[in-house]
């Protein structure tokens, strides 16, 4: 292993696959949801944002359904 890598001659390339990781979107969660996740990604030192990520990728993975029972009138 050399002691001095030379890096000026380096071009400098951005990954073309970028924009294709994520997608940006807008979502609407109430303020306890919100709330709850920051104080969560805070506790484990990453951004909340990440953090709803993860967990909807899980669920997402895992095959999750959400089980709601809607009040009868």
């Amino acid at each position: 292993m050399r002691a001095y890598y030379d890096f000026s001659r380096m071009k400098g390339e951005r990954n073309p696959y970028a924009s294709r990781l994520k997608q940006p979107i807008t979502i609407r969660l109430d303020k306890a949801t919100v709330s709850y996740f920051k104080v969560l990604a805070t506790d484990l030192g990453m951004p909340y944002q990440n953090l709803i990520n993860l967990y909807l990728r899980d669920c997402a993975l895992h095959h999750k359904r959400p089980n709601l029972k809607w009040a009868s009138s």
